[in-house]
């Protein structure tokens, strides 16, 4: 297996056994691909949940730029649902995960397709 299975794997295992999904794996896919190298950065391959710099972040390069959504409160309101649901005490929160979840809230797994 390659480096980006092994990180799809544990991506996988995070949305089972941290947020108690059924990943989607072929989403799962896309979504780790469409991170680009940043997989591989031991900063920039997490969202740290508590910063709310790092939220912004999110909301404007993934969920504007990326889901073509409209800015408004629900856009920060969802990534704190996805920050919850993936659990508050977790130190590591992978974009990936963050960014699967979010594109499954959203209905928009289209993006991907």
């Amino acid at each position: 297996m390659s480096k980006r299975d092994d990180l799809i794997a544990k991506y996988a295992d995070d949305l089972k056994n941290k947020c108690g999904m059924t990943p989607d794996m072929d989403l799962l896919t896309k979504v780790t691909i469409g991170c680009g190298p940043s997989i591989y950065n031991a900063d920039a391959s997490t969202v740290a949940g508590s910063q709310k710099a790092e939220l912004e972040t999110v909301k404007n390069n993934f969920l504007i730029k990326k889901l073509g959504l409209a800015d408004g409160p629900q856009l920060m309101e969802a990534i704190d649902s996805v920050i919850e649901t993936y659990g508050k005490s977790e130190r590591t929160k992978y974009r990936a995960v963050v960014y699967y979840m979010l594109a499954k809230h959203f209905g928009k797994e289209s993006v991907y397709g």
